[in-house]
């Protein structure tokens, strides 16, 4: 499960880029109860996502030509520069090479093999987001691959995670987990992209809620889209993927909830 007590390899900030970052904020802000506050005028508009009082997740305009609107994890890491000499290493491509935010952290931005796109933070003063796992906060990483044994072997090589893959009637999923800390330190997964799929290789992050169809309802009411109706998976909880006001894709979960 997730945890604020970071360790290498382990999604340890979230963002969200956006053309509409006030449309974004005030979706979120209806649908999750988060509150907006932005990190000055010097940030360029990128703000920060609070639930009492405490950091869940981020926001801040698209910047990149081309960019869609999506979501972002960033995975902890003690050396900013040696990783990301390990994704080109690897098969990977570094879109923003490391820099520093002011006395925050130091972060870089990439795309694996496959397509997806991810960050890494390197703490200074900010550790990661304040709070994951509650409802309101993250609580899952999942990646959506089109080759899936190749991008967990890009991802082991820079990160050095574990995995353990689970079969299903129809597939398989296989679930991530920091180095050596067995089904404790799980935090994602990744599943197949299915052929012909609307959505791009991408992470998608889960939200924990305490009534995943009030959620779907709500979402939209307040100008979402469903993109996987809520279903519940036995063990694991009843969950839903949306796609924000700004098209961003996230998945919701009601862990344990009614049906599961």
């Amino acid at each position: 499960m997730l945890t604020t007590d970071y360790v290498p390899g382990t999604p340890n900030w979230l963002d969200l880029g956006a053309p509409d970052t006030e449309a974004a904020a005030a979706f979120y802000g209806s649908l999750m109860g988060w509150r907006f506050e932005s990190a000055g005028p010097e940030a360029g508009g990128y703000g920060f996502f609070t639930l009492d009082r405490k950091t869940v997740a981020a926001v801040g305009p698209l910047t990149e030509e081309g960019a869609r609107p999506a979501w972002t994890p960033y995975f902890h890491t003690p050396d900013a520069e040696a990783t990301a000499k390990t994704v080109e290493q690897a098969g990977g491509t570094v879109r923003l090479a490391p820099f520093d935010v002011f006395e925050e952290g130091r972060m870089a931005q990439f795309t694996d093999p496959g397509g997806a796109r991810f960050a890494i933070w390197q703490p200074g003063r900010t550790a990661g987001l304040d709070a994951v796992n509650d409802p309101g906060t993250l609580c899952w990483t999942e990646l959506h691959s089109p080759d899936p044994p190749r991008d967990l072997a890009f991802y082991r090589k820079v990160f050095g995670w574990d995995a353990e893959e689970m079969s299903f009637p129809g597939g398989s999923y296989t679930v991530l987990m920091t180095t050596g800390a067995g089904r404790e330190g799980s935090f994602g997964g990744v599943a197949q992209l299915q052929e012909g799929h609307s959505t791009p290789p991408q992470w998608l992050p889960y939200f924990e809620v305490a009534d995943c169809d009030a959620v779907v309802a709500k979402g939209q009411d307040l100008g979402g889209s469903v993109l996987m109706p809520a279903m519940s998976a036995e063990g694991i909880g009843r969950m839903a993927w949306l796609a924000d006001v700004v098209r961003a894709p996230f998945g919701v979960i009601a862990s344990g909830g009614p049906g599961a």
